[in-house]
């Protein structure tokens, strides 16, 4: 039987990924989107989906009219922007629970979200989303949910405020010295097309999983960040003859308050269900590169 998916966050660097592999796959989908919000990541989609504009219609006659089977819900606010409290509590818990309400009334069968592994108490944005969290596992009783905790997720089309791509921008640069942290700090990076692989098993495995699930996406490979700088910059100066290295300034930057310096992470149950990794850090970060135009010296 074709499910019925209404998906959250569809512009967004994920949502948009898991948009495109939906349609692919012949699930009928609906987006939620605001007059607001920019669609250049799935402006090629749009006419293939159900879109509903949130200024224009309220969530409970959206819930009322599409009758979703599954939620995925994926926005979110990471407070980069200089949001204010309330504006990322009203992204990332507020606007969750509401969805989670209109689910739980409407008799949607599952609740599927995208959530990280970062502690909760390490930014205002981790704290929010652990919130949510408690509310799902709170409501786990009423519909069946899964929690996605993703590590350190990258690709192309990503976010141009994220590590990866703040990195490759600052080499851009010719002149600016590239401050980072020390860089020994281990992290986790997964490609997107995997978390997306991770989501579309899951979805399969729906029948057979019980009401509350939590699942942690990550390749189970650890790579310290400095490597990961040191890749990039190997790349960037034997494609195009930049002069990296010598810019890179370790230890510029302190770490954060509460900085994790490994993960705990296991991506066991994902891969008993028939998951694995397809892209390692190497190949993920030529796909990336590939998309930048670097202009020479």
């Amino acid at each position: 039987m074709q499910k019925r998916i209404l998906l959250t966050g569809s512009t967004g660097f994920l949502g948009s990924y898991l948009l495109e592999s939906f349609i692919s796959r012949g699930i009928e989908v609906a987006i939620i989107l605001r007059s607001t919000s920019n669609t250049w990541r799935i402006s090629q989609l749009l006419d293939k989906v159900i879109v509903y504009n949130l200024d224009k219609i309220k969530l409970e006659v959206i819930f009322d009219e599409y009758r979703p089977e599954i939620i995925v819900h994926t926005a979110c606010s990471y407070g980069r922007n200089g949001e204010r409290i309330t504006d990322i509590l009203n992204s990332n818990l507020f606007f969750g629970l509401e969805l989670l309400q209109e689910a739980i009334r409407t008799n949607v069968n599952t609740f599927i979200n995208s959530n990280s592994l970062l502690p909760r108490n390490i930014t205002d944005y981790s704290l929010s989303k652990a919130q949510f969290t408690d509310w799902l596992i709170q409501k786990s009783d009423q519909i069946q949910v899964v929690n996605f905790n993703i590590e350190h997720m990258y690709g192309v089309r990503d976010d141009e405020k994220k590590f990866i791509p703040w990195l490759i921008s600052e080499m851009k640069n010719n002149e600016k010295q590239i401050n980072v942290t020390a860089g020994v700090q281990k992290r986790d990076f997964v490609y997107v097309t995997d978390v997306v692989d991770a989501f579309n098993i899951v979805i399969q495995k729906l029948k057979i999983l019980p009401a509350w699930n939590q699942f942690d996406v990550g390749t189970g490979t650890f790579t310290e960040v400095r490597e990961v700088v040191q890749k990039i910059a190997e790349i960037i100066e034997n494609r195009y003859g930049k002069s990296i290295f010598s810019r890179l300034n370790f230890g510029s930057i302190p770490y954060r308050r509460g900085e994790i310096m490994i993960p705990k992470l296991s991506n066991k149950e994902l891969i008993t269900l028939g998951w694995d990794s397809k892209i390692g850090i190497n190949e993920g970060l030529k796909l990336i590169l590939s998309e930048h135009v670097i202009i020479n010296q």
